[in-house]
Parts: C-alpha cells; sequence; structure tokens
C-alpha cells in the first residue's frame, strides 16, 4: 500500500476524516459485511442494466457502445479458485459468468496471445457491456436539454440554507461570479467526492472520501493488436475497454486527500502493465493521461435517497461504479422524490421518512 505504483497507495494525512473513513472501511472488509454489500450492489446493478437498456430502447442514445462482454484475468491459482466460488453465486443470481482456462480466454480475446503474463485462468460474462461514459453523459444533456431542461456551467455552489426542517435556497456564485439565490422544491446533492464539504455545514454527514484514480487512453491505428474485449486484471485491479479506435486502460485507486496532481509513477505503471498485456496496442508515448476523484464510501454502497431535510436528497458516493450504477439511481431517486417507492430492494435512504409528494410547481433549474 506504500508503494508509489501499488494498486491501492495511501498517503496518510493529518485529517480526521481520512481516519475515521479507513477504520469504517475495515471493518466493512468483514466477510459477512462484505458479502451483505456486494449483494447490495448486485441487486442494484441488475436493476441499473436494466434502465440502461430501456434508455437505449427510448432514445437511441449513442457512446460506443460495446457488447462482446467482460473477461476477468487471473494470474494467481488461488485467487482464480476463490473466483470459481464467486462465479456460482452470481450464476445462482442469474448472471452469465463462467470460468474460462486460459486457452479459452485466448479463443475470447486473441489479443492476449503475445501477453508476457502468467495466465490461470478467466472469468466471462457475456452479457456485460462497455462504453464512453463521457459521450452517454454529454448525448445525455443532449436529450434533457431537447426536454426542457437547462444546465448551468461554470456555476459555483456555495451553500444550502435551511429552517424549519427544509432547504430554502442554494446561494450560488453565478456565471460571472456574483452571488445568486435558487429556490426549487426538491435539491439533490450529486457532487462526487465534494458533496460532503457542502453537506457538513447545515449537519448532514455523509461517508465519502475522495479516492483517487487514473488512465490512460491510446489512439490505435490499421494493423494494431488492442483487445475488443473488455478485460479486468484481478491482481493490479485495472480495465481494459476499447473504445471505437481508443483503448482506455483505467484503475488503480490512491487516497491522499482531495489532491489532485497527477502522479507519474501510477501513470507509468499503467502504460507498462498495458503492453505486458499487449505489446502491439499502439504507441506508448501517444497516451493521453487522466485523474479524477472517486467519491468512495467505506462499503463501496452509494447513499441514494432523502436526507434529514424534507427536500433535500443525495445521490452521491458511487466510488468506482458511477457509470455501472447510474441509471439505476437516478430512476430509483426520481421515484422517491415523486412519493414512489423504488423498484430495486436497496436500502435507500430516509424510505421510512413519510412526507407529501414533491410536485414542482415552477420550473428546476439544475446546478451544474
Amino acid at each position: 500500500m506504500g508503494r508509489e505504483d501499488a494498486p491501492l497507495l495511501f498517503r496518510p494525512r493529518a485529517d480526521l476524516a481520512q481516519w475515521l473513513w479507513g477504520l469504517r472501511f475495515l471493518f466493512e472488509c468483514l466477510p459477512g459485511r462484505a458479502f451483505r454489500n456486494t449483494e447490495s450492489a448486485l441487486v442494484l446493478a441488475l436493476y441499473s442494466h436494466e434502465q440502461l437498456r430501456q434508455l437505449r430502447r427510448d432514445t437511441g442514445i449513442r457512446y460506443d457502445l460495446g457488447t462482446p462482454g467482460i473477461l476477468h484475468l487471473y494470474e494467481d491459482s488461488g485467487e482464480f479458485e476463490h473466483a470459481k466460488k464467486q462465479a456460482r453465486r452470481l450464476r445462482a443470481r442469474g448472471l452469465d459468468v463462467e470460468m474460462r482456462t486460459p486457452r479459452e480466454c485466448l479463443a475470447i480475446e486473441p489479443a492476449l496471445e503475445r501477453s508476457i503474463g502468467r495466465l490461470v485462468g478467466g472469468a466471462y460474462a457475456a452479457s456485460d457491456e462497455c462504453g464512453d461514459a463521457q459521450l452517454f453523459t454529454r448525448a445525455l444533456s443532449d436529450l434533457c436539454s431537447a426536454q426542457g431542461v437547462t444546465f448551468r456551467f461554470n456555476v459555483s455552489v456555495k451553500r444550502l440554507e435551511a429552517a424549519r426542517g427544509a432547504i430554502e435556497r442554494a446561494v450560488i456564485d453565478d456565471e460571472k461570479g456574483i452571488e445568486e439565490s435558487l429556490r426549487a422544491d426538491a435539491y439533490v446533492t450529486a457532487l462526487g467526492s465534494y458533496s460532503p464539504l457542502l453537506l457538513a455545514p447545515i449537519g448532514v454527514s455523509v461517508p465519502v472520501y475522495p479516492v483517487k484514480g487514473y488512465s490512460i487512453t491510446l489512439p490505435l491505428e490499421p494493423g494494431d493488436e488492442a483487445p475488443k474485449t473488455s478485460l479486468t486484471d484481478h491482481a493490479r485491479k485495472i480495465v481494459f475497454s476499447r473504445l471505437g479506435e481508443r483503448l482506455r486502460v483505467a484503475g488503480t485507486a490512491e487516497l491522499n486527500g482531495y489532491d489532485t496532481e497527477m502522479n507519474e509513477a501510477r501513470c507509468a505503471a499503467l502504460v507498462k502493465r498495458c503492453f505486458e498485456w499487449f505489446p502491439k496496442a499502439g504507441r506508448a508515448e501517444q497516451a493521453k493521461f487522466w485523474t479524477a476523484l472517486r467519491p468512495a464510501t467505506p462499503s463501496n454502497l452509494p447513499l441514494i435517497g432523502r436526507s434529514k431535510y424534507s427536500n433535500l436528497f443525495l445521490n452521491t458516493g458511487h466510488g468506482t461504479l458511477g457509470w455501472t450504477l447510474a441509471c439505476g439511481s437516478g430512476r430509483a431517486l426520481a421515484d422517491i422524490v415523486s412519493g414512489r417507492k423504488p423498484e430495486p430492494a436497496f436500502g435507500f435512504l430516509g424510505l421510512e421518512a413519510k412526507t407529501k409528494r414533491v410536485t414542482p410547481s415552477v420550473t428546476p433549474r439544475p446546478i451544474g
């Protein structure tokens, strides 16, 4: 955990939130809790996949969708045996996860043939999908704009003001830096890693801590031997995804507060690992690097639902599963805001708090 290129890098800070989060994380690693958390995440993930497919059917949204399945790669025989047990549990829940020998892995993804890794086997989920999250969100914003939604960018949210058990207004600095008040019937905090900073002043504590992740993008040219199947390097916690004529390599986790500086050693480790698996996958010098903060909870379960304020709702803490859980989270929260019980059996916040349905009387203006 202390090596610069380790899959998980922990940088101790004089930060009480970091240490409290770390202790809660260790508690959630207990076998019983880990199993419960995995089951809950699976319920929401399956629902979210269903909602994503419905969105595609309804709108025709395009985002470099790939449907060749996802193959998890194992180099350690002990971890591979453990994965077999997990696969049995997943199949019992209706997922088509099948264990594969090294030869079968090569048949699924021929680009692995030149790998220098010692592959002992894989777990293949044929129905899994991948795509470009940035293209998806841009296309989604266009669809929403066509339905009358107003997005405002380059706006800073300064604070929420509450009274009598409800949020009265959001105070922002507008596009020109001028203070402005926004009033609405319902408010949703979906600020990722920055959610705790906005909520703490009004007495809402959420166990979300930033975990920095990295990715590289390699442009591909004719003749490059890059994978077409989405792959997960289980040992290094790295994902390889083909996005059109690009290869996206993403992963690792760094607990270092709100620091967003690029760590060259971690970027180099991603490049090195990529070309260990795929020596002919483009040119390393053309790699483009990116880093950002993932909003992680100790349990790896997002916080979705009503806060202690009647008109303030949360949709944050999705960690590494942001897009995986996005459509299901959004649909479930829309149900909660509208006074309906969401469909999946997930631990949504504040369902026991029965309040009247929130019916907007004016056109809401989302804060972006």
